[in-house]
């Protein structure tokens, strides 16, 4: 049963995961790094910030240590000074990290570290991390979406 349920999880992050990469095919770097929005961030902004929450996850909460950011952590946030390609490949680096020690790792795992906070405290085991990724990356696939709209007019993307 457990393998049903894991195998049920990694097929919904991947398709919410499908879904960024997917709303964003075909923009120029221009179109990636122009905030629609009065908050300001970007669309590569997002993306990179959806590299990092993989990997604080994954990395620095279920297994307590992660490697250290190929980059500082020094722009304002939901932005980036990087170019597409190394924040399209950061992404999938990390997501395929994260595949890795989802994979090895039993549901009821405990984290070897705490997300600071009270969501800290209500995920408990590698099955509320898990659900919370695909929560966050779902919920800004659909900021992307929008972006997407403003930026060009394309709307209905997504995986095929």
């Amino acid at each position: 049963m457990a393998d049903d349920e894991k195998s049920t999880l990694l097929a919904f992050l991947r398709a919410q995961r499908e879904s960024v990469l997917a709303i964003l095919a075909g923009l120029e770097e221009e179109a990636l790094t122009r905030p629609v929005l009065p908050s300001g961030w970007t669309a590569l902004g997002m993306v990179e910030h959806l590299g990092c929450a993989e990997r604080h996850w994954f990395q620095e909460i279920v297994t307590g240590t992660a490697e250290p950011l190929p980059w500082p952590d020094d722009h304002p946030p939901l932005t980036t000074p990087r170019s597409k390609e190394a924040v399209f490949a950061f992404y999938r680096d990390q997501c395929r990290r994260s595949d890795e020690v989802f994979a090895a790792t039993p549901l009821s795992a405990r984290p070897r570290a705490r997300h600071p906070g009270p969501l800290g405290e209500e995920i408990t085991d590698l099955r509320g991390v898990v659900l919370h990724v695909i929560e966050e990356t779902a919920r800004h696939a659909g900021h992307l979406d929008v972006a997407r709209e403003l930026l060009d007019g394309r709307t209905g993307l997504g995986p095929r």
